[in-house]
């Protein structure tokens, strides 16, 4: 055999070892993709699995009864059921008791859900350093998170009625006796009491965040000759943004959810400023006009989820500016 004939032999030789190679190395790199995709449907069917409850549970109880509401809201009556396309809307939108509840309400949450925020948020800065009398002034704060509706709403009722003693210390320094509730100031009393009630709750949360803002990035800083008003705006408020925008959006609920109070202090139909939305669809429900109750409901949930939106953007713009 010559040299050339061996030579083309070994080359064939290597060829064909070097395709069985590759093939082997296909086989196998099919192999283990198959596996791996078999691993990620189990582990995707494991996890739709296990949040099937939960998704079931909020369809349930949430996304079908909206979906019931925002159906209700473009018929005629739940008998009929014609469809009527935002008649009920501008029937709703046009009522004069909506807008005075609506203008009501949102002066409510945009006075107080600020002054929750910030005096909360306050409040938790002032714990955080060295003061007298620190765990008191904590439980002082928490307490109202421990007593029922109708004992706060009682204790309002003493403090502010017209004999109560919000008066009578308005008289011992000068002033005249206000009917609380029954005045264009009865929202005063309404923000007082929802501070009250809210900032113990929010100021722990802050106080939980504060402690997780690294030390060692409080200790560079100083040494940089950073003053403290620097440390809080560009380190703390770095690590406070999300509970921030947490704290608001908690508050934003809370400020819609007191007609409770209001109610158990007024009745259903209190003094003009005190009329909130809540107080408008509790009437409507009583009337069983369940188009208007149910366009109120829908234009109602807009509002808030654009609130939230806004909320969550600026949170977010807030956070990379930070970042950056």
């Amino acid at each position: 055999m010559s040299a050339l004939e061996v030579k083309n032999k070994l080359d064939g030789t290597l060829r064909r070892n070097a395709a069985g190679t590759r093939e082997r190395a296909g086989i196998h790199r099919k192999h283990v993709h198959t596996k791996a995709s078999k691993k990620t449907i189990r582990e995707i069917v494991s996890s739709w699995l296990f949040l099937s409850p939960s998704l079931i549970g909020v369809a349930t109880f949430f996304v079908i009864p909206f979906g019931v509401v925002a159906f209700y809201s473009m018929v005629n009556n739940p008998i009929q059921k014609i469809f009527v396309g935002f008649e009920n809307y501008t029937r709703v939108w046009n009522n004069s008791a909506f807008q005075q509840a609506a203008s009501n309400t949102m002066r409510f949450s945009l006075i107080s859900v600020p002054l929750a925020v910030a005096l909360s948020l306050f409040l938790a800065v002032v714990m955080e350093s060295k003061i007298p009398f620190k765990s008191q002034f904590r439980t002082f704060f928490l307490s109202p998170m421990m007593v029922p509706i109708a004992s706060i709403v009682l204790i309002w009722q003493i403090m502010f009625n017209y004999n109560g003693i919000i008066n009578e210390i308005g008289m011992w320094l000068g002033g005249s006796r206000i009917d609380w509730f029954k005045s264009d100031n009865a929202q005063i009393v309404i923000v007082l009491l929802f501070l009250w009630k809210n900032l113990g709750y929010n100021m722990i949360l802050f106080m939980a965040a504060l402690s997780s803002v690294p030390k060692e990035l409080i200790e560079v800083s100083r040494l940089e000759s950073a003053t403290e008003w620097q440390i809080f705006w560009r380190i703390k408020m770095r690590y406070l943004s999300s509970t921030i925008l947490f704290v608001a959006i908690m508050s934003l609920i809370n400020s819609f959810k007191v007609f409770r109070e209001i109610y158990l202090m007024t009745g259903d139909y209190p003094y003009n400023t005190l009329y909130m939305l809540q107080h408008f669809m509790n009437n409507t429900f009583q009337s069983m006009d369940y188009q208007k109750l149910s366009s109120a409901a829908v234009i109602m949930s807009i509002v808030i989820i654009i609130l939230m939106l806004i909320m969550f953007v600026t949170e977010d713009r807030y956070g990379r500016d930070i970042e950056g």
